[in-house]
Order: C-alpha cells, then structure tokens, then sequence
C-alpha cells in the first residue's frame, strides 16, 4: 500500500472514529450515505430531558445545553438538508423541552421526528415539532397536566403558575398538530387510565387517530417521507434531483 493510500485511510479511520465518539456522546450523526446523496442529520432524544438541574448520574439523559446549539449549526449549514429526530424519552424538564421543540419548529429544512418505545410528557411537543411526525405501533405516549418542584409564594400564585405553563404546552401541541386544545385538556385530566394520577396513555395508533402523530411508521417510512421532503425542497430551489 502506498503512503498516499496509507494516509486517505487512516484519515477515514480517523473521522469514523470522530463520528463514533459523537454519537457515543450526544447521540447524534450525520446519515449522508444514500443513494439519492441527501445530507441528513439525526438527532436523538433518550431518556429524560435535563434542563437548569441536572439528573442524578445513573440516569440516561438528554442535555438541552448540547442540542439547542447543536441545532443552531445544523440550520447555518449549508450542506445539511433534513433533519431526523428519534425519541424515546420519559419527558423531563419543561423549559428544556419546550425550548427544543422550538427550535426544531423553526428550523428552515425539512423534519421529520420518530417515537420510538415513549414520547411522554414533555417529549410531545418534540415529537409534533416536526414537520412530520411518526410513531411505532407499540410507541406510548403520555398526556399528563404539567408538573414542578421547588418553592412557590403561594397556593393562589402557584395555581396560576402551573396554569400558564400549561397553557404553553398545550398550545404548542394544538399549532403543531391536528389535536385541538379542548381535546388535550381532555386527555390531560383523564382520571380512569393511570393508577395515582391523571392524565392518558397512547399508544402507536391511538396517537394517529387523537390527531397528535401524523402516521404510524418506522425507520423506513420516517427515511422515505424525509428525502421525499428533501426532493420537493430541491424543486422548489431548482436543483438537480432524482426520482425516489
């Protein structure tokens, strides 16, 4: 082998290790090895959201401190045309969970979000943050009114606090998918499905048919729909593309 071969090899190795030691890190990857040559970043949302405070160690977590400028270099990229988020979260942190969801909201290319195994609580609103939304059929997701820790002046004050947060989950659902609001709060406060608590449990389909998920899929139908996105992107810019 020769040194010009030597070195284009180990500068493979080199940035297959780095792309490795990323997705060991945060969870992440960039997807650009299809055939259609769509430069897709993925996105993963495992376990529980950490905001402000962080979660004790033996817990997997998802750091908002690393997406949200994770996502920010995704939409100043040039080369990156679609994003794909895979969630299996237990929710998390409300602050952290809404601000990640509004940024992929906002984000210019094409989305595409999967849940997979749950997408409770806080992860909703990740999940129908995307321009299109999938979930498995054996996917859970749990509506619940929001919850809090920490120290409040007051019952009355405390009450309207917990109100007005509620009120920005569930407006974020209700713009980002076909859910109306009065139906999320039907859900929300579902006293006959979760044993000490209230609030509903869907699964895969049910999730479809309330509206909050826009089809039942996996992997293969998350991909398709995404590059189908990225292709009609192409159009409407004037690019080159090809037929899928």
């Amino acid at each position: 082998m020769s040194e010009r071969n030597k070195d284009e090899k180990q500068k493979e190795l080199d940035c297959q290790e780095q792309e490795n030691a990323q997705i060991r890190e945060t969870g992440e990857a960039v997807l650009d090895q299809n055939r259609l040559d769509h430069r897709i970043e993925l996105l993963t949302v495992i376990g529980e959201v950490e905001g402000h405070e962080t979660a004790p160690s033996q817990s997997k977590t998802t750091k908002y401190e690393h997406v949200l400028p994770k996502l920010a270099m995704i939409e100043d990229d040039k080369e990156v045309e679609g994003l794909l988020i895979l969630l299996n979260t237990v929710g998390g942190d409300v602050e952290a969970g809404l601000a990640i969801a509004e940024m992929i909201a906002s984000l210019s290319i094409p989305t595409v979000s999967l849940v997979l195994g749950g997408g409770h609580s806080i992860g909703i609103p990740m999940a129908v943050s995307a321009d299109y939304s999938f979930a498995v059929a054996s996917a859970t997701m749990v509506i619940h009114p929001v919850r809090s820790s920490g120290m409040f002046i007051g019952v009355a004050q405390t009450y309207r606090n917990m109100e007005k947060i509620q009120d920005r989950i569930t407006g974020f659902i209700a713009a980002h998918s076909r859910a109306s609001r009065e139906r999320l709060e039907e859900l929300m406060l579902d006293t006959s499905q979760l044993v000490k608590d209230v609030g509903t449990l869907l699964e895969g389909e049910e999730a479809v048919k309330e509206g909050l998920i826009d089809e039942v899929g996996g992997i293969r139908e998350a991909l398709m729909k995404l590059h189908q996105m990225i292709e009609a992107d192409r159009e409407k810019s004037g690019k080159n593309c090809r037929n899928i």
